[in-house]
């Protein structure tokens, strides 16, 4: 067991402090106003005082302890996977773990759930399947107490070992998406097409290019053959729009099922979103298969569906099917808020 002596601070000068003190000064400042290892100076008395500090605390720590920064420090390292880092050195006993690029965030959540229950430790996490950006805090860990067994830092590291990291961040890839635009109505003029400026924002976001915008007519093989052109032009990503409800005229899904799509699914537990179809066309001369990602019309009138939550699982090369789009029902409830504030709000998470 750790021995603490407790010294006034009016003679603690020349100590080295064991831990960090937390200076706040309301809508100013919240942070480490004195770091682990700091030499107590003549001059520090009064502003520790001022922090409400009228005594400090001087540790030896026994060999089967651990300092709360060593042992953050040394969870920290078993949690993070690829495409994740430690954001600088501990400060009162956290770490954060940052994003090291753009990507997709993945958490394995079962094996965060086995960690937090070791207690005296904890890591907190953004949700799985986030977007994230480069330098973006994705989790944070630390040890709860000032001094914690060394037993409980070895276990809590042995509960995340042998597996896939519990944090990490897919790549994604910068698509270059194939688009048709279905619809008597918009083919014939009609009415003005209003998917095209809405999907082109979405794709370049991601970093992508739009080879080409086709339109079509209600025809089952006239789809297919702007679909075949696409795929011959080099799209590595498909996305038809319109056509996905159950009247006679929407026949969009039987026109990508008949290039002999690939565990083609229609109908997902996200609102907005539920006739969505996911399927994976074979590419020309190749034994790769082209996402192919139908959107209904709700598309149109919704800033955020269940595309936006898909895109980037797809361009992170996850296989999307009926298990995946099933999974996405909780929480794949949009509350259709006056002002979107997308993504922080529950819609996907």
């Amino acid at each position: 067991m750790c021995d603490i002596k407790r010294i006034p601070v009016t003679d603690a000068v020349g100590l080295v402090l064991a831990h960090d003190i937390t200076e706040i000064r309301k809508d100013e400042f919240k942070g480490r106003a004195f770091k682990k290892g700091y030499v107590v100076r003549p001059e520090d008395v009064c502003h520790l005082q001022n922090l409400g500090k009228e005594h400090l605390y001087a540790l030896a720590l026994s060999d089967d302890e651990m300092h709360e920064d060593e042992a953050a420090y040394a969870m920290a390292s078993a949690l993070i996977g690829e495409g994740v880092q430690m954001a600088g050195e501990p400060e009162e006993g956290k770490i954060n773990l940052i994003s090291d690029r753009d990507g997709l965030l993945k958490v394995n959540h079962e094996v965060l759930a086995r960690f937090n229950m070791l207690g005296e430790v904890m890591c907190a996490t953004l949700h799985n399947n986030t977007a994230v950006k480069k330098g973006q805090v994705v989790a944070g860990t630390r040890a709860i107490p000032l001094v914690v067994k060394r037993r409980v830092i070895e276990e809590a590291v042995d509960v995340v070992k042998g597996g896939p990291k519990v944090i990490h961040v897919n790549e994604l890839r910068k698509p270059r998406a194939g688009i048709v635009i279905t619809g008597n109505e918009v083919y014939y003029g009609r009415i003005k097409d209003a998917f095209a400026p809405i999907l082109v924002k979405k794709i370049e976001s991601f970093g992508g290019e739009i080879i080409k915008i086709d339109y079509a007519p209600d025809d089952e093989a006239f789809i297919a053959g702007k679909l075949k052109e696409l795929i011959g032009m080099g799209a590595d990503l498909l996305i038809t729009t319109g056509g996905m409800s159950v009247d006679p005229d929407d026949v969009t899904r039987f026109a990508i099922r008949s290039l002999g799509a690939a565990d083609l699914t229609y109908g997902s537990a996200v609102l907005p979103g539920s006739m969505l179809l996911v399927a994976y066309i074979k590419k020309l001369q190749s034994q790769e298969f082209i996402p192919v990602i139908g959107i209904p019309a709700c598309g149109m009138y919704h800033q955020i569906t269940v595309f936006d939550l898909l895109l980037p699982r797809i361009l992170a090369d996850e296989h999307i099917g009926r298990k995946e789009l099933a999974e996405m029902g909780h929480g794949g409830l949009c509350l259709n808020c006056e002002k979107c504030r997308y993504p922080v709000c529950p819609f996907g998470k």
